[in-house]
């Protein structure tokens, strides 16, 4: 069982090269960042959690800059994000963010996407939001090919790019792992389609169990091995944790509050028993 953990790196929480290296010094495997370029005061869009919108996703530090600086002070930690919104970058810059990232890490991204929720951010950024999904399939399938062709080129609806050259690629071969985000009713067809792993949230070990069973049943339709399961921001319940173990997913990611070390380490610290224990 691997454990990582979850946090909106902010300028009032914990420092990421801190948070880093006390989450490898516990055990952890894996340390996940999200991302927001911007929260419009318009708040068209709810919150998928439910009341008013935390502050931190206005706040979150550029996930690629925090990840650096972590990969920077670790040596086995894997750095990830939790999720990128794809449909709001250039997938040719987006491509040499990741594999750079990869190089720099000596291979340790796990590269988590979605479609994302708020739809004035997207539409700030020039993306219709009915079309998204169509837009992400577009840019994950371009960035494979340039991560993995010495000459990529894609021809799509909303990429398109002529033959051409892009270094450095990614040190995992073929590309980092795409943890593909997201509970609707597609999201096991997208995971199928172009991911590497599904990486559910707010699910109940119940809920879970049945969508892992009908992954496994599309996967095979599709040809496909077994697709591993990244849970995320799972509380640190021995309970949750216990359930979680016992349905065989492949990564449990705690969340944390984006508050200060004095907050941050001694819930790592707690969650580093369960980790003794699970792990």
């Amino acid at each position: 069982m691997k454990f990582g953990a979850f946090m909106f790196p902010t300028d009032y929480s914990i420092r990421p090269v801190d948070l880093g290296r006390a989450l490898e010094e516990r055990g952890f495997e894996s340390v996940f960042f999200p991302e927001h370029s911007h929260i419009p005061t318009s708040r068209e869009s709810p919150w998928p959690g439910g009341g008013d919108l935390p502050k931190e996703y206005a706040d979150v530090i550029d996930p690629f800059v925090a990840l650096a600086t972590v990969a920077a002070v670790t040596e086995r930690l894997r750095v990830g994000t939790g999720i990128t919104l794809v449909i709001q970058r250039d997938p040719i810059w987006l491509a040499k963010e990741v594999a750079s990232l990869d190089l720099l890490s000596n291979g340790r991204v796990l590269f988590g996407i979605g479609g994302g929720w708020n739809l004035e951010e997207m539409r700030h950024h020039g993306t219709d939001p009915g079309r998204r999904w169509a837009m992400l399939r577009e840019r994950i399938e371009a960035m494979q090919a340039i991560w993995t062709q010495s000459k990529p080129e894609y021809h799509g609806k909303f990429v398109d790019f002529s033959p051409s050259y892009q270094w450095p690629k990614p040190v995992q071969k073929p590309h980092p792992p795409i943890l593909v985000g997201g509970q609707g009713p597609n999201t096991l067809r997208r995971v199928v389609r172009y991911g590497d792993g599904w990486m559910p949230n707010r699910t109940s070990p119940e809920q879970l169990k049945e969508r892992m069973e009908e992954l496994g049943r599309m996967a095979a339709e599709a040809g496909r091995g077994p697709i591993p399961v990244s849970v995320f921001g799972v509380r640190a319940s021995e309970e949750i944790v216990e359930q979680l173990v016992g349905l065989g997913v492949e990564r449990i990611i705690f969340a944390l509050p984006p508050r200060g070390a004095d907050e941050v380490v001694p819930l790592l610290d707690r969650q580093a028993k369960l980790i003794e224990r699970f792990g």
